[in-house]
């Protein structure tokens, strides 16, 4: 969605940007790059190259990153829009200057697994504060759509592939296997780390209770913590017999309370405890509130 420039959201996503790729460039110098990490991405590539030829890291991620944004434009449409270049510009520059700065040296020195977790986590709250923006990393992002598209595969399924196809090039290019390991350590990380900063740390849980207590239980839910629920109407499969599931949604913190109720009412009740990232509704999000988010 078009919005007017130096608006709220504007000046949001901006700053977002401008953070996260920051960050990003932090993560990649001061722990990443200079272990020869290899974790997917153009950025990966670019180590290989760095370490090979000398080369910097950010200027040869970006020379790859816009011949890759135009045959995603031309193949996948425009969909990636001026954030997304200024991401990878802002990448770039932070990247070089920074190394420039440090001599590509590590923060610490001889420790590569504390590197790898910290550079994963840097990457990952990076990455998500660019995709909170509606900006993408690009890079094989871009290769992974395209994957995608030719073979039907997944697009997350694309994205493993392309990046472990990378992370092997770095095994061939440095002849140490502990490279793959370390990358694909870092890879799983960000990835986590993604999901908690774009989906919110603050997890919602759904509970199913199944108890010849059930009204028992229902009163503790609606008079004491204050929370509502619904009734689902089921079949026991051994004895066949009709039952009152209470199916509710709680947060994190009311879920210790919820279970000692149940404990006390009904030791032997049946409890299915799931995780919602998102709950809309009374007590809960709002539709106002998704639909203010959307239209950001």
């Amino acid at each position: 969605m078009k919005y007017k420039f130096l608006s709220n959201t504007w000046v949001k996503d901006a700053v977002l940007i401008v953070i996260g790729t920051f960050i990003l460039a932090v993560g990649i110098v001061f722990f990443i790059a200079p272990y020869r990490f290899v974790p997917g991405g153009v950025y990966g590539i670019s180590i290989i190259f760095h370490h090979l030829l000398g080369t910097p890291i950010g200027v040869v991620a970006l020379c790859l990153d816009i011949p890759l944004l135009i045959i995603g434009i031309r193949i996948l449409g425009n969909k990636f829009g001026v954030k997304t270049i200024v991401g990878l510009v802002l990448t770039a520059v932070f990247v070089d200057v920074l190394g420039q700065l440090t001599g590509n040296k590590p923060l610490v020195d001889d420790d590569a697994l504390l590197s790898a977790i910290f550079g994963g986590v840097l990457v990952g709250f990076a990455l998500g504060l660019v995709f909170r923006a509606k900006a993408t990393s690009g890079g094989t992002d871009i290769v992974a759509m395209i994957v995608s598209k030719y073979t039907r595969l997944p697009l997350g399924k694309s994205l493993i592939y392309v990046d472990s196809t990378i992370v092997l090039l770095g095994l061939a290019a440095f002849h140490d296997w502990k490279i793959p390991l370390y990358s694909w350590l870092i890879i799983f990380i960000t990835g986590k780390v993604i999901d908690m900063v774009v989906e919110g740390v603050n997890v919602n849980k759904v509970v199913i209770i199944i108890s010849d207590k059930h009204e028992e239980i229902r009163d503790k839910i609606i008079v004491n913590m204050d929370r509502g629920g619904t009734y689902l109407m089921a079949q026991g499969m051994f004895e066949g017999s009709e039952k009152k599931v209470i199916y509710t949604n709680i947060s994190r913190r009311e879920l210790p309370t919820l279970l000692s109720h149940i404990k006390e009412i009904d030791p032997n009740a049946f409890v299915s405890v799931i995780e919602a990232n998102e709950v809309i509704g009374d007590g809960f999000k709002s539709m106002k509130e998704i639909r203010m988010k959307n239209e950001e």
